[in-house]
């Protein structure tokens, strides 16, 4: 039987926000000649901030932050992509070790999601494009 984080008796949205505890450090993916780092704080007082930043070669650096705050509708990831308006995504009931953020009216993506995979931390983007189901994932390692 799966835990589930985020059942009925944890409902308090800073308790959501501490439990993500586990995203919290530095880490790196590099494919190729493309880098990407993400760098989460760990929680303090129900909120989380984060960047990432993808270098490859011959190109600018993209850089974009994020946070996991308490809103009004519960614990929620803001990214905040560089040249666009910030979009909300709404955390979602999740196995331990897990947080599925989500956001059906957003182009793409409808879906954020993070999951340890043993000392690694996983990223995933998903949701749909012209009807398609789309995905992007990342596999990061800690950095020292």
């Amino acid at each position: 039987m799966i835990a589930i984080l985020f059942a009925a008796a944890l409902v308090d949205p800073t308790a959501q926000v501490e439990a993500l505890a586990w995203m919290a450090g530095s880490w790196a993916q590099t494919r190729g000649e493309t880098t990407v780092r993400e760098t989460w704080l760990p929680p303090l007082d129900g909120a989380m901030a984060g960047a990432s930043q993808t270098n490859r070669p011959g190109r600018t650096p993209s850089i974009e932050h994020m946070t996991i705050t308490i809103t009004p509708q519960g614990a929620a990831f803001t990214a905040y992509p560089p040249g666009q308006a910030p979009t909300v995504f709404l955390l979602r009931p999740s196995a331990v070790g897990e947080a599925v953020f989500e956001n059906p009216e957003h182009d793409f993506p409808q879906r954020v999601i993070y999951r340890r995979c043993g000392a690694d931390l996983c990223a995933r983007i998903e949701g749909a494009i012209e009807g398609e189901t789309r995905q992007v994932e990342w596999r990061y390692i800690r950095l020292p």
